[in-house]
């Protein structure tokens, strides 16, 4: 695949390119309105505890809808400190894609204009053609997020188009670093093996001017999210449709494409110690929850084209917590580590722990605009403040 160069933080107004603004100013499904059942009651945050919110979307080339509530649970008693939407498929022929550059875009103009009422500022933005990925934060904790930086990476028509591809946000946040990936994958059942390779290369391919973590993996925190294109494979649509009616979800986690490559993934691993893992260190919670994708856009059924698409969870979001440096005894002699780095992350490890805790994850089944339903996942971050 031919590499595409990474943009970070300038502004060319190319059709086929991205743009990366970042700035500092000054200093089971639910109605979005209910509360918590007690079962599910969240927990009370600490000072060293803050709350994610995060938005995947293909929204089809449509324009946002009127109201966003449901994506943001603006009626939330209690309210996240960070916001990352990403989504997929933003309208983008030259025309708009040129005046989106000028003026700005329809989405970015929503989101930032319902979360401006929660105190809360655009940080940054990247764009790559459709793909668009949105960070925002409370001002309390604008002063302790430092080192913002925004690339992409093409992987469309062997890595010259951005139809396809991964556009990510890293920052540090209060000494710690987090790094948002919004991906958008290849399509079709068959192409399995090639959405993992395409993942692969994203995650190789982008770099960042940071001296502690260079990479996406070398991240304390990576969220991996977007439409990634993973079908239920090996059933027939009727059945999907019969377990899907049930809410019987369990059974069709057998038949999840990325579920079952990351298995594999791991059996290989353990096979090969030294073999690079992609998959294997990322978590995802329980999919239970209707599968986002295919929809007969502006209603609720499932794709009755010719076509007739099985449902499939296509639209995920993931996190990885960077692996702990292995001590002396668990170190393989076939791979050895960097002593300075790894003592380094080690102490870091030692003195400030870390935990992802995901306390929300489904779709939302209130939109129709697209043939996607957007998915929402809240998470509690547990860090000791380093800065």
């Amino acid at each position: 695949m031919s590499p595409s160069p990474g943009l970070k933080g300038s502004s060319h107004y190319l059709y086929n390119d991205s743009v990366a603004t970042q700035w500092l100013p000054g200093v089971e499904t639910m109605e979005y309105n209910q509360e918590l059942p007690e079962s599910q009651s969240e927990p009370s945050l600490t000072e060293d505890s803050f709350r994610l919110h995060m938005v995947t979307w293909n929204v089809a080339t449509r324009a946002p809808p009127d109201d966003v509530t449901p994506l943001l649970h603006l009626n939330s008693r209690r309210r996240p400190d960070l916001y990352v939407i990403g989504l997929q498929e933003v309208y983008s022929r030259p025309a708009r894609f040129v005046s989106d550059m000028i003026y700005g875009d329809n989405w970015s103009t929503q989101f930032t204009s319902a979360l401006k009422e929660l105190q809360c500022e655009l940080l940054s933005s990247i764009r790559m053609q459709g793909l668009l990925l949105l960070f925002f934060s409370k001002l309390e904790h604008i002063p302790f997020i430092r080192d913002i930086e925004a690339t992409y990476t093409r992987t469309g028509l062997c890595g010259f188009w951005g139809n396809k591809g991964g556009v990510s946000v890293r920052l540090s946040f209060y000494g710690h670093t987090l790094c948002f990936l919004n991906c958008h994958l290849a399509a079709h059942m068959d192409y399995v093996a090639k959405r993992v390779d395409e993942f692969k290369y994203i995650v190789k391919r982008q770099t960042f001017n940071c001296k502690k973590a260079p990479k996406i993996t070398d991240h304390r925190f990576v969220f991996w999210f977007g439409d990634l294109n993973f079908r239920i494979h090996d059933i027939s649509r009727h059945d999907v449709s019969t377990n899907i009616k049930d809410k019987n979800y369990q059974e069709l986690w057998r038949h999840d494409q990325l579920i079952m490559m990351m298995k594999k993934e791991k059996l290989r691993q353990e096979k090969n110690k030294c073999r690079k893992k992609f998959l294997k260190d990322f978590e995802e919670g329980s999919l239970d929850f209707q599968p986002s994708y295919k929809f007969d856009c502006n209603t609720d059924n499932y794709d009755t084209s010719i076509k007739m698409r099985k449902p499939a969870w296509t639209d995920r979001i993931l996190w990885r917590i960077r692996p702990k440096v292995p001590t002396h005894d668990e170190q393989d002699g076939n791979c050895p580590c960097p002593e300075d780095e790894k003592i380094a992350q080690f102490q870091e490890e030692e003195k400030y722990p870390v935990k992802v805790t995901q306390e929300f994850y489904t779709s939302i089944m209130e939109y129709n605009i697209s043939d996607h339903k957007p998915v929402v996942s809240i998470f509690t971050l547990e860090m000791k403040k380093m800065c």
